[in-house]
């Protein structure tokens, strides 16, 4: 693969990537959501993840009829439509407070209707925790409040994806048995699915190291929710070790996952188009740890 001008934005891109290769970062939207796309074809990304608004905020906003031309133009110009948007981290729709409870329905609503005004595929949603109610009654919660929203609002165009979780705390999510069970629970299955974190389910206690360990966890996946429902995956290495119960991402190949199994992941073709993002730490200073976790991924992909 080798580097190409980027006539999009005035913008120089970088490694291009496999057109059948669909990897992109969480980028930042503070310049505008727009621009956000157009920072990801600088890296050669052919997907992406957002938010969709200040995510560390209740505060709800509706875009404007010129940001979504706008986004539109942008997705025209740099050919990314398999875009993920990341749901706020303050949302917990298990929560067994009456009032939060309902303000996390309420947001997750809205952030389901603001990204089918943008046309995003997919909506990505931490399970919730139960916060001492108990693991059936925070998945009864969960699974009433996505049938109220996908129940109530007609033409929603995003898929809803359950992030797999690291488990800590009352954190639900952190199994694929909780996963199905709340799927299970969701009248309509069609738009529904799981985003898989592997930093994540590394901390939760899914061993995907080796290419033993990887086959094993990734049939466990399939036998036990079903690989077609598999969306979106973020890649990402671990600070902390296996089945530790922490989130904390490294750099891709420097954690305790290590580059193997990234490896594994980059070249299983049962996940060729799925999209893969990371989420692993920034710019530290003038080094762009973007670029440098992209690049480490591509080079991980056999020719």
């Amino acid at each position: 693969m080798t580097a190409a001008p980027d006539s999009v934005h005035g913008g120089t891109a970088g490694v291009l990537a496999n057109p059948v290769l669909l990897l992109g970062a969480h980028l930042s939207i503070s310049e505008g959501l727009e621009e956000a796309l157009y920072k990801a074809k600088t890296y050669g990304c052919n997907t992406l993840q957002i938010f969709t608004k200040n995510a560390a905020t209740w505060k709800e906003k509706e875009p404007t009829e010129a940001v979504i031309n706008g986004f539109e133009k942008a997705k025209a110009e740099t050919g990314l439509t398999r875009i993920a948007s990341h749901a706020a981290y303050l949302i917990n729709v298990a929560s067994a407070e009456k009032k939060k409870h309902r303000m996390s329905i309420n947001a997750l609503k809205q952030e389901m209707i603001r990204s089918s005004m943008l046309q995003i595929p997919y909506v990505i949603l931490h399970p919730g925790s139960h916060m001492g109610a108990g693991e059936k009654e925070g998945i009864r919660k969960i699974t009433e409040g996505i049938n109220e929203i996908l129940g109530n609002i007609s033409g929603l165009i995003p898929r809803l994806l359950l992030e797999t979780t690291a488990g800590q705390g009352s954190g639900l999510g952190h199994s694929f048995e909780q996963l199905a069970e709340i799927m299970a629970g969701v009248k309509n299955k069609e738009r529904i699915g799981v985003c898989l974190d592997t930093c994540h389910i590394f901390a939760a206690g899914y061993d995907i190291r080796t290419r033993d360990a990887y086959e094993h966890t990734v049939e466990t996946f399939g036998t036990t929710i079903g690989l077609s429902r598999l969306h979106v995956i973020h890649l990402n290495d671990a600070k902390k070790g296996l089945g530790c119960r922490v989130d904390r991402h490294d750099h891709i190949g420097e954690g305790l996952i290590g580059s193997d199994a990234f490896g594994f992941i980059m070249n299983d073709p049962r996940f060729s188009m799925v999209p893969k993002i990371i989420e692993t730490p920034k710019i530290a200073g003038a080094i762009d740890y973007d670029r440098i976790n992209l690049d480490r991924l591509r080079n991980l992909v056999h020719s």
